[in-house]
């Protein structure tokens, strides 16, 4: 097969586009060709805003080099990761014209959301979502804090809603939880063409069944808890740090860079250690030692690839009880979940997870299974592929 991957990288790196690259390594792991067709938004940099504006909502240039690229190597489907800022949602057409299927993965909220992320102000928001014309992002210049740039969002997004390109131009979204699906089924996307299929966590961090019975063996007390993500409100570094006043005694080691890393190592509670930024290898060893995983996100989050690495490490995870995470982590099964910025409640999952080294090793071992069934680069190729066959027989 000929998968032509398509993504636009973001000024800042992120998650997105080292799926991006996890998928484009897998697919031709398994023999496939794979055709790439990139735009970087730092090339934003020196264009006018005016005609930054207009490539958001239809970029002419995208398409012409786009159809050279499907005409030289005639892909037999399409893979959008991400079209915004510099591809836009013109690159679906071309792909049309030129009788190449289209799945889009949704990585993120902004089909339903200038902002991307159902977040304003520190907390969740909801005031676009279904909205022909998303209005209330606008007025709160939801993206970048900035009135003038969200409304270039607001008006691809209505623009393309008008055209009904988001019904017509794409034959499969996918989408990372089941819980993001009905966002986006609420938000207005058509219901019969979204699917769920997650992120995996690659070969690296296989542990065989020995060494997950040994790392997970309750006689080692010499247990942390860890945090890794990035240091930023949303992330809820704020519950975390008021639930450790509670917990002098209990370890807590912090990796992430951000915002808020100032005033997490200013923190005078005990036991928090903040490493900051580490190397991907380091952050897994530190989280194969780990009691559990602490990811109080107080945000829709899209798929916290934290989480899936835990559970590929045998780990647990202390998760807010809300979006994506609450349907990840299975409570009293792969983690323990508690009510999204209730300090009181995080401290007491903790206090119980320290006090059950167990309880929290068979949860570990069940995470393990989690990710055996659901988070494997093979199960996910198998998915990939019931998606692509689905997109190229128009079902």
């Amino acid at each position: 097969m000929i998968v032509l991957l398509i993504h636009n990288f973001y000024q800042h790196p992120g998650g997105e586009d080292e799926v991006f690259r996890a998928e484009a390594a897998l697919l031709r792991s398994q023999g496939h060709e794979v055709v790439e067709f990139v735009e970087d938004n730092r090339k934003v940099d020196g264009v006018s805003p005016l005609k930054a504006a207009v490539d958001a909502i239809w970029s002419r240039e995208a398409q012409r080099r786009l159809r050279t690229l499907i005409r030289e190597k005639k892909p037999d489907v399409a893979h959008f990761h991400n079209t915004f800022l510099r591809i836009s949602p013109a690159a679906y057409y071309t792909c049309k014209e030129e009788g190449v299927p289209v799945a889009q993965t949704l990585h993120n909220y902004r089909l339903v959301c200038p902002g991307a992320l159902l977040m304003r102000d520190g907390r969740v928001c909801e005031d676009c979502l279904g909205r022909a014309v998303p209005w209330p992002g606008v007025a709160h210049g939801c993206w970048r804090g900035s009135r003038t740039q969200t409304a270039v969002v607001a008006g691809m997004l209505a623009f393309h809603r008008v055209l009904k390109t988001w019904h017509e131009q794409v034959d499969c979204y996918i989408a990372l939880t089941e819980f993001a699906r009905r966002k986006f089924i609420e938000g207005g996307l058509p219901a019969e063409k979204i699917v769920v299929k997650p992120n995996f966590v690659g070969e690296e961090l296989r542990v065989t069944s020995n060494e997950l019975q040994f790392s997970r063996h309750p006689s080692l007390v010499t247990r942390y808890f860890l945090f890794v993500g990035r240091l930023s409100p949303e992330k809820g570094l704020g519950t975390l740090l008021r639930a450790w006043q509670k917990l002098k005694d209990v370890p807590l080691k912090i990796i992430g860079d951000g915002p808020l890393l100032e005033a997490v190592r200013a923190f005078n509670g005990g036991g928090v250690q903040v490493l900051g930024r580490r190397p991907h290898d380091e952050v897994i060893a530190l989280m194969k030692g780990a009691r559990c995983v602490v990811f109080p996100s107080e945000w829709y989050e899209g798929f916290p690839m934290t989480i899936a690495e835990a559970f590929a490490c045998g780990v647990p995870v202390i998760a807010s009880r809300l979006g994506a995470m609450a349907e990840i982590v299975e409570d009293g099964r792969t983690g323990l979940l508690f009510e999204p910025g209730n300090a009181d409640d995080l401290a007491a999952k903790v206090e119980w997870a320290w006090a059950h080294s167990e309880q929290m090793a068979e949860m570990g071992r069940e995470a393990r299974r989690e990710y055996e069934e659901k988070y494997t680069a093979e199960r996910n190729y198998e998915m990939l592929m019931q998606i692509y066959r689905r997109v190229m027989s128009n079902e």
